[in-house]
Formats: structure tokens, sequence, C-alpha cells
């Protein structure tokens, strides 16, 4: 069962080499291929628009998870990267690499609450089985 509570709102006109704005005017983006497929890098691209939102939705993830496990963290460092790529069948793929810090906890600790807010984040949820996810704890 699925209770919606919030729903965001964007409009993209012209693809990758457009223009994509939120519904509330907040978020207003040129966008641009990146250099390396074939663009001008001149402007934001879907990679790293997504790139924003799964870092900032896990570091609420880890969040919640740290606090539930009565472990508050005040300082939560999430840097994803998403990577386009040619897959197998001659299409275009993603693949993501989220790099996390945890500098008050040690290792084991980060390991574990990474891999609890991956359970619950719904970003982690909606790409689970579709795309590459690689959990990476940094010192």
């Amino acid at each position: 069962m699925f209770t919606p509570i919030y729903t965001a709102v964007a409009t993209a006109k012209g693809g990758r080499g457009g223009h994509a704005e939120t519904e509330d005017g907040q978020l207003k983006v040129t966008l641009a291929l990146p250099k390396e497929l074939g663009g001008n890098g001149k402007g934001t691209n879907p990679e790293q628009l997504f790139a924003c939102g799964y870092g900032a939705c896990f570091g609420g993830a880890l969040d919640l998870v740290a606090r539930q496990q009565k472990r508050p963290l005040k300082e939560i460092w999430v840097t994803p990267h998403v990577t386009i790529g040619k897959d197998d069948t001659g299409g275009f793929g993603i693949a993501v690499a989220l790099h996390v810090r945890l500098p008050e906890v040690d290792r084991p600790t980060a390991e574990k609450l990474v891999e609890a807010a991956h359970q619950v984040c719904p970003y982690s949820k909606a790409t689970r089985g579709n795309i590459e996810v690689k959990l990476i704890v940094e010192d």
C-alpha cells in the first residue's frame, strides 16, 4: 500500500538541451549534455540532479536510522557518483556509487548505519534491482 504525502512537480522542456523548472519556481536549471556525451557542458544534466536528490534523500534516511538506533549524528556526508554508460542492449544505463562519511562513528558502526539507511531510503528502494548501487563508507 502507498499513501501519498507530498508530490514534487517539475517540467522539463527540450530534453537534455533544454530547461527544467519546478512548479513552485524554487528550482530552475538550464540543461546541457556533458562534454563526455558530446555537449558543451554549460548547464546541469539529469545525472547531476539525480545525484543531488539521491544524496539528500539518503542523508535523511541515515539521520532517521541513526536516531532510531539512539545514535544521533551531527555530520552526515553523502556524495553520490552517478555514472551514465552504454548497457548490453546498445542503449544507456546508469550506476550509482554512494560515498558516505560519518566522522563521529567507527567504520563498523558506519557500515551498519549505511546498510540500514539503504533499506529505508526511498531512492534506494526505487533503484533496487534496476541499477547497480554500491555503498562505500569512507573514513
